[in-house]
């Protein structure tokens, strides 16, 4: 594996691991505040926190002579898409939340596994067959770890999976800008913007927060801002510049795996043996999505000896 691979790969899983663990902060945040205000103050929180690195970081550039990475329209551009579908998807998780289970949230959310290859074919950005093999065993240990008894159909699984929906659209969108601008101010603009949209929606919603309920509130939305939001995405937009988007979703997945460990660890659950065979599977179908088989007989390649002869 290239050290570039390597490196985006590390970004990718450690962005998992932070979901994971924020999975508790977040049902815990529900409690307290709406779903729009929860998403409007930790986005506040994840975009003043990457302003000191993009400072420094500008600082640098200045100092080495260096030209910014990109324009600043498109720069602009793609952190207000970015932000308005991060907007649409964490609204849609967190509604999603209100109304079903955990682990029934945890894999319907994670689907987007199965929908990025196939928006990836329209954006041609196409899979191989070991990554679609790696996505099926991957759905199949997904339903392992998270789906218990409870298997029927309410509103919240709707809310879930056009989340899931959104998550991979912003998937998509994040292979495509990633490479062409500054990540961490890419990740910066789409906060900004999905602070502002979640805080215009909350009176069409009805959510009108009383300082004290976000005092209350004021760990989980720390951690869920300066973690998941300033660390977590960020990561996820270096890691994607040298990923598959559809690997890159495989390995983001891995966060309902974290989110287990987490259980284990923070809250001394007993993990069932259908969770630890579900999370064997997910971690199979992550290790099978990194290799890569050469194809000397590919259609228009000759092998080298074959070359040699001629």
């Amino acid at each position: 594996m290239k050290t570039s691979s390597l490196k985006s790969n590390l970004y990718l899983i450690t962005a998992a691991l932070i979901w994971g663990f924020a999975f508790v902060a977040q049902s815990v945040g529900l409690a307290h505040v709406g779903p729009f205000t929860f998403n409007a103050i930790r986005c506040v929180i994840g975009s003043l926190v990457l302003l000191p690195i993009i400072f420094i970081n500008n600082k640098k550039i200045k100092k080495n002579g260096s030209a910014q990475k990109g324009s600043v329209k498109l720069l602009v551009l793609s952190g207000v898409l970015c932000g308005l579908i991060l907007c649409v998807a964490s609204a849609l998780q967190q509604y999603g939340l209100m109304h079903t289970t955990v682990g029934k949230s945890g894999f319907i959310t994670a689907l987007y596994i199965v929908l990025v290859p196939i928006l990836g074919i329209f954006f041609k950005k196409r899979a191989g067959l070991l990554v679609w093999a790696s996505v099926a065993i991957a759905v199949v240990g997904m339903y392992f770890l998270c789906i218990s008894e409870n298997t029927a159909v309410n509103i919240g699984d709707i809310y879930t999976l056009l989340c899931a929906v959104a998550f991979a659209f912003h998937i998509i969108a994040i292979d495509y800008f990633a490479p062409k601008v500054d990540g961490v101010t890419l990740s910066c603009i789409q906060f900004f913007v999905c602070a502002v949209a979640s805080a215009a929606m909350m009176p069409i919603f009805g959510e009108y927060p009383k300082m004290e309920n976000i005092l209350a509130a004021w760990i989980p939305l720390l951690y869920a801002g300066a973690l998941s939001c300033g660390i977590a995405y960020t990561f996820q937009i270096l890691g994607q510049r040298n990923t598959n988007p559809t690997v890159a979703s495989l390995i983001l997945s891995f966060e309902s795996v974290f989110a287990l460990l987490g259980g284990i660890l923070l809250l001394k659950e007993t993990p069932q043996l259908r969770e630890l065979f579900g999370s064997l599977l997910m971690f199979c179908a992550v290790v099978l999505s990194q290799i890569k088989i050469p194809l000397p007989f590919r259609r228009g390649n000759k092998p080298k000896a074959a070359a040699a002869k001629e």
